[in-house]
């Protein structure tokens, strides 16, 4: 029997287990895929914690959404893929932690042979939220943005996607990733104390235009500070986004196959990459959760089944 993550109740890392389960079976319109590569994302450690409880969980639970492999089966009235065929793609039931997933076949994007299963795994909900913030402070060529957590999982994303748009960006990060941040265009700064003054020393002076919140925390003020208007500062702090009236458009915003298959083919035409800080096997789920809660990775963590 293939096996899965399953939770039988909200808790830390030691309620998640591996499990086997019933084989999956696609349903009208549905695709079974083989999974070979499934990123894992802090908001699901927020719902397995209880955090998140505004996502109805009905025990045992499921995990993931992100997730690429390879087509095994198709269900009635599917023509758009074929067993063999080689797809990225998400799941809307948390079932993507696991070796076989069963999605609708308009949840999938196919992989191009050049863009790795890591990242074609990992991409769907970091990629769509940094996706979001980009598009909610509407960059344009020679703007400049400030993006925290730059070297995070959405962080490092934005941070490419932002420079995609001509867009002059700041990446706030720890010195240990500031090499990767100017590889990729960005201007490093070292957050922290004192960090207002960075930021505008890094500008020369030139008025910050945007700032794109991907950690959470004080961010926003320091956005307000820095007299970005609040129309122009996305955020992933839903709280500091009601009490400030700036904007907070996650994932859910730009949640589609559509942007999906843009974000697939910018890593064919290796116009972004998806870091990946680290693999482990479906097995060492609790261990991946582990690094991934310490909130220090360059990029994303990635479970292969």
């Amino acid at each position: 029997m293939p096996k899965a993550v399953k939770f039988d109740k909200y808790g830390g890392i030691a309620v998640l287990e591996v499990r086997e389960v019933p084989m999956p079976v696609p349903a009208v319109g549905a695709v079974l895929v083989r999974v070979k590569a499934a990123g894992i994302n802090p908001g699901e450690a927020g719902i397995r914690t209880g955090l998140y409880r505004k996502f109805s969980t009905t025990f045992p639970s499921g995990e993931g959404t992100d997730f690429a492999g390879v087509v095994e089966k198709v269900g009635e009235g599917v023509t758009a893929f074929k067993p063999g065929d080689e797809v990225a793609g998400y799941s809307h039931e948390r079932s993507s932690h696991a070796e076989y997933v069963a999605v609708a076949a308009n949840q999938l994007t196919p992989r191009p042979p050049n863009v790795p299963w890591e990242q074609a795994g990992a991409l769907f909900v970091a990629g769509t939220t940094a996706y979001s913030g980009v598009r909610a402070t509407g960059l344009k060529a020679g703007d400049w943005v400030v993006v925290s957590a730059a070297a995070g999982g959405v962080g490092s994303i934005a941070v490419q996607l932002a420079k995609l748009k001509g867009a002059k960006v700041i990446g706030l990060a720890s010195e240990a990733h500031h090499d990767w941040l100017r590889k990729k265009g960005a201007i490093p700064v070292t957050y922290g104390d004192g960090v207002a003054a960075r930021i505008r020393a890094a500008s020369g002076g030139a008025k910050i235009d945007a700032f794109i919140d991907t950690f959470g925390g004080a961010y926003v003020e320091l956005a307000l500070s820095l007299g970005v208007v609040p129309d122009r500062i996305n955020t992933i702090d839903y709280a500091a986004a009601e009490k400030h009236k700036v904007k907070a458009e996650g994932s859910q915003a730009s949640a589609n196959i559509e942007v999906l298959a843009e974000l697939v083919r910018y890593l064919a035409e290796g116009k972004l990459e998806i870091p990946v800080a680290k693999t482990f096997p479906l097995a060492q789920v609790r261990e991946a959760f582990e690094e991934l809660e310490q909130r220090h990775t360059n990029g994303k963590i990635v479970l292969i089944p």
